[in-house]
Order: C-alpha cells, then structure tokens, then sequence
C-alpha cells in the first residue's frame, strides 16, 4: 500500500504540475485514458512490489518467538524475526525503495519546483493564492506521508524500550500515526476546499 500511495503521490504532483503550468492543455494531457493508465499503472507496482518481498520473505526459515507486537504486520517486523541471512531481501528492499520511494519522492519535488516557478511569474496576489491552494492539500499530505516514512525508518534505534517485546515507544507511536493518522486525514485534507 505504501508503493501505491508514493505513486499516486507522485501522479498527483504530475497533475498539480500541468493544472498551474499548463492550464489551457490540461484537459487534453491529463485525460480520461490519462488518469485510468497512472492510476493502474500506481496499483499494479504496488502489487508488483508487494508479491515480491512477500515471496522473499515467506522463503526465509524463523526463530521461536513469532510475535511481532507491532501495529501492522509490516515487512521489516517480520525480517527481524528471521533465522537465515536477509541480504537478498535487503537489497530487494533497497531497490525497491529506490524505484518507488526516491523516485516519486524526486518526480514530487521537481514538479513543485516547477510549480513554485509558475506561480511567482502570476503577477496578481489572488492568482498566486488560487494557485496555490491547488496544490496545498496534495502538498500537505505529502509533507505528512513522507515525514512520517523518514521518521519510521530514518530515525537512530533508541536505547530505552517498553515492556518485554522491547518495542521503542516513538516506534509505536510513529507506526500508529503512519497506519491510522495518516489514513485518516487524508479525507479531511482533501475535502478542505470543497464547499459542500
């Protein structure tokens, strides 16, 4: 799910990036067939993504204790479980990683170059201001998803843990907000600007 929503992220930007920039071809760009194939083709990787380190990690023999207390179920819950080398599923990640995270993550950041370029050309305040509030709501949830993506996995293994699972509490709390908060403001991002 989450190679999926750093694609639709990624297409997201896309669209910001050719509604501000090129406003009088949008229709024509981003069309029907347009949408159907970005939006399939994000879904697809994700699956794609997903069969691959699940068939690579249901390959890998495991100790005794087989409890993740954990929030999810995630993959690199599970990698710690496991009694065999995790190279293999390592460099898979690592890849993996590189194609759908850095690779969004850079299409992300190129089209909000682009479209920062746009709107400081638009003479009037009110035009920025409209501009801008197109992409504010992708640009928040971006800002919220990534963050939370570099905190969970960036951030240094903290010493103290909570209880005999050894569980750090800032990764418990930083997995419930990645799998519940973050899930959950989605709707509430998005629907800011409707007037309904």
């Amino acid at each position: 799910m989450a190679t999926t929503e750093c694609m639709l992220l990624g297409v997201m930007a896309l669209d910001c990036y050719v509604a501000i920039c090129y406003p009088l071809r949008y229709p024509v760009i981003m069309s029907k067939g347009a949408y159907m194939l970005m939006a399939a083709g994000s879904w697809v990787s994700g699956l794609v993504d997903s069969v691959v380190q699940t068939s690579l990690a249901m390959q890998l023999p495991f100790c005794a204790n087989n409890v993740i207390n954990h929030f999810v179920c995630e993959i690199l819950a599970i990698l710690k479980l496991a009694c065999a080398d995790i190279s293999i599923n390592v460099i898979s990640m690592a890849g993996s990683n590189l194609i759908f995270l850095v690779i969004s993550l850079l299409v992300i950041s190129i089209s909000y170059i682009f479209i920062v370029a746009a709107i400081l050309r638009i003479p009037s305040t009110e035009g920025k201001r409209k501009a801008f509030s197109t992409c504010s709501a992708h640009l928040t949830v971006v800002i919220i998803f990534y963050g939370t993506i570099f905190f969970m996995y960036a951030k240094p293994k903290s010493k103290e843990s909570v209880g005999t699972d050894n569980q750090d509490i800032t990764e418990a709390l930083i997995s419930l907000f990645y799998g519940v908060m973050t899930p959950m403001l989605n709707p509430l991002i998005y629907s800011l600007r409707n007037k309904e």
